[in-house]
């Protein structure tokens, strides 16, 4: 039976001290991706052991790749070359990861044998047409229910795919990262244009990796002539993960915190963006450069906010942050507007209605749009909450919880083990005042 975890946060307080967030979750996955196809041994550190990478990581074992660890962070992985992968004994579980499903069915693909992608019951909801349709212009053969969801039937087409030149409707890296691994498999060149600049780990790792990708300006091109050679990669800090705590010390009066060794890609930081033209007091220290990506410490100390209408070419930098930046907003002077933002109606849950539905429970005048959500700063009460499963909700109404008037109340929480396990201990250190609860047997956790 699974367990069920409610967060109780108590109003007020401050965020004071330094911490290091775990490793990032894009590059996580992509370690182990890449890593399996790689020929020779990769050691990676700084690994996110969390559900959704352990996912990723589980499935590569399945399809028999010798995996070491995970030991505080570090992973041996003993690829097996691009054409190395064999049969798994039975379907793919793939828990709440979304990234793990949608790269998947690009790399699989153009594989010599069939398999089964399935997920829990909230990654079985979830959008897959957005890579399957591009990858039936390929010639791969993927059938899903009549929803476009999963499970993902995927019938190898090894040596058949076609490779593509594929516009992007919506900015997605996932969607750019699935055609791009596919695309290692497939006759021609695979070429992807994206609409606005999205995470670029993909492209950066398999450089890392010595496999060549081609970029002019928003298209990313491979082509099958190419193999992996392995590498050391060292993961930083999620600045996903970050940003709750980026937020925290900027809504709480007194505080005043360092996140150490966070990488800050230029693809990955719109939540920096976005809280210093609200006015946040974030401070980017000692920048540095590690395994071809950009990491640094981030110093942050409470300012006031105040509302702003948020730049439509930083939506896409900061697609994941946008939980806990309502949270910002509703606690800023005046006005916050996104718009832009339809993504966030196709993640672990429709974000816009799931915070502007809490935000509303809390007390604040929040209302969401077909693409985003206009909020109206003030004060935020107390009162109970669902996440709906999703941890990135979770966690920011725990977040709230700093500038909240009365206690508030977090159900469903039990997915934030999905992308950051240790959250509530590294919060409860730096200063919020949260419990959790597990109601299965009543401990606490």
């Amino acid at each position: 039976m699974a367990k069920s975890i409610t967060f109780k946060v108590q109003p007020g307080g401050k965020l004071k001290g330094e911490a290091r967030v775990p490793g990032d979750k894009s590059m996580s996955h992509r370690s182990i991706m890449l890593g399996s196809i790689a020929e020779g041994v990769t050691h990676v550190t700084g690994f996110l052991e969390a559900e959704d990478a352990l996912a990723t990581l589980q499935a590569f074992r399945d399809m028999g790749v010798h995996i070491e660890g995970p030991v505080d962070g570090c992973v041996t992985i003993h690829g097996v070359g691009k054409h190395g992968l064999k049969a798994p004994k039975k379907a793919l579980y793939l828990g709440n990861s979304g990234t793990s499903m949608r790269l998947l069915s690009g790399l699989l693909a153009g594989q010599p044998f069939n398999t089964v992608l399935t997920g829990d019951k909230s990654l079985s909801g979830r959008p897959m047409k957005r890579v399957t349709e591009p990858l039936a212009m390929m010639g791969a053969q993927i059938k899903t229910t009549e929803k476009g969801t999963a499970p993902l039937e995927i019938t190898g087409q090894a040596g058949q795919l076609q490779g593509v030149d594929y516009t992007m409707p919506m900015a997605s890296a996932q969607v750019k990262s699935c055609l791009l691994l596919a695309g290692m498999y497939a006759q021609g060149e695979t070429s992807v244009t994206e609409p606005a600049p999205t995470r670029d780990h993909t492209e950066r790792m398999l450089s890392g990796f010595s496999y060549p990708v081609k970029q002019q300006g928003s298209k990313s091109s491979i082509t099958a002539d190419g193999k992996l050679t392995a590498t050391d990669i060292d993961v930083p800090s999620d600045i996903s993960s970050a940003a709750f705590f980026l937020v925290g010390a900027s809504i709480a009066v007194g505080s005043d915190i360092v996140l150490k060794h966070v990488g800050i890609n230029p693809t990955r930081t719109g939540v920096i963006s976005i809280l210093r033209l609200m006015g946040a007091g974030i401070e980017i220290l000692n920048e540095r450069v590690v395994g071809g990506e950009p990491v640094a410490d981030l110093h942050v100390v409470s300012k006031p906010l105040k509302g702003i209408d948020i730049p439509e070419e930083l939506v896409p930098l900061a697609i994941d942050e946008f939980p806990v930046l309502f949270v910002a907003a509703a606690c800023a002077e005046g006005q916050t507007r996104l718009s832009g933002a339809e993504e966030l109606r196709v993640k672990e849950s429709d974000r816009i209605q799931v915070m502007a539905d809490g935000l509303l429970l809390l007390g604040v005048d929040a209302k969401p749009t077909a693409d985003g959500m206009i909020i109206q700063g003030g004060a935020i009460g107390g009162g109970v909450v669902t996440s709906h499963g999703d941890h990135r909700i979770a966690m920011a109404f725990a977040i709230a919880g700093l500038r909240a008037t009365a206690p508030i109340t977090i159900l469903d929480c039990a997915n934030v083990n999905t992308s950051f396990p240790e959250f509530k201990d590294l919060a409860k250190n730096l200063g919020l005042d949260l419990v959790c609860e597990e109601t299965m047997d009543g401990q606490s956790c």
